[in-house]
């Protein structure tokens, strides 16, 4: 399902929290030889230094920069991982690149704003390309399943939040729900995964039994952004009271899986694969 392009050499732009680690990580011991990061000052993880040959640290919207970092230095590919927090995207001060390519688009979302930036990248030699490839042991397909048995009146919440979860992203608005007996009960917005699973909970009642679905958008651009979970994600649900956390198969990232997967257990909340059917 997602091909690997022939080098052994990778950029990365790398922003926070895990991913871009473990994506250096994986690269490595799968045959890359050489990485190349550029980072993101007050939000990559300091430890990117060790597990890349070479760090550019800029500012977010620094993309001459950026594109030069890689082109300077004869990267052809590159992945893009890590999130941006949302302050920083409000602080944003571009440079002369990132103030054209501002300027050019009409509306201003990440499909349009990371479309942009692969298309610059490409105007000057180097592709954009999905990091999928290297972290198939992190994206687990149909039929995954950790934690407590799903009752029935579950799996059909399950496939209920898919199908509304998969309408809200088509909107640009989240890609997460959390639902109870067939009714929606949160939608994530602007403000994340963690705080949409942390309104569900609550609203859910006393007795719990929320189902949180997280999905990809139909035709996402996994180039840009590849849904993850991970311990935190879990931590939350079990805080709030959701026994349940699905993820679209073949297109979500585990990350920290092994801890993942013991928590589940811990705290008997279940992580299951779907492809709404």
């Amino acid at each position: 399902m997602h091909a690997r392009p022939p080098v052994d050499t990778i950029g990365l732009v790398a922003g926070s929290r895990s991913l871009p680690l473990i994506f250096a990580r994986e690269a490595r011991a799968q045959g890359i030889r050489r990485i190349i990061a550029v980072a993101a000052e007050g939000e990559t993880d300091p430890q990117i230094e060790e597990l890349a040959d070479e760090v550019v640290w800029l500012r977010v919207g620094q993309l001459g920069k950026m594109i030069k970092s890689f082109t300077d230095r004869g990267v052809t590919h590159c992945v893009m991982l890590g999130l941006i927090a949302p302050k920083s995207l409000f602080d944003v001060r571009p440079d002369l690149r990132g103030i054209s390519v501002l300027m050019r688009l009409k509306e201003k979302n990440a499909h349009t704003i990371f479309g942009a930036i692969a298309d610059e990248l490409e105007k000057d030699g180097v592709k954009l390309v999905s990091a999928a490839p290297w972290l198939t042991s992190i994206m687990p397909a149909t039929g995954y399943q950790v934690g407590p048995k799903l009752a029935a009146a579950q799996r059909e919440d399950v496939a209920f939040g898919f199908r509304m979860a998969k309408e809200v992203s088509q909107l640009e608005i989240g890609q997460c729900v959390v639902v109870k007996r067939g009714t929606v009960l949160a939608v994530e917005g602007f403000e994340g995964t963690d705080k949409c699973l942390t309104r569900g909970g609550e609203l859910a009642g006393r007795d719990g039994g929320a189902i949180a679905v997280k999905v990809a958008k139909k035709n996402h651009d996994i180039r840009f952004d590849i849904p993850c979970i991970g311990p935190t994600t879990l931590e939350v649900c079990a805080a709030h009271g959701i026994s349940v956390l699905a993820v679209e198969a073949g297109m979500t990232l585990l990350l920290d899986k092994d801890d993942l997967e013991r928590l589940a257990t811990q705290v008997r909340v279940t992580v299951v694969t779907t492809d709404g059917a």
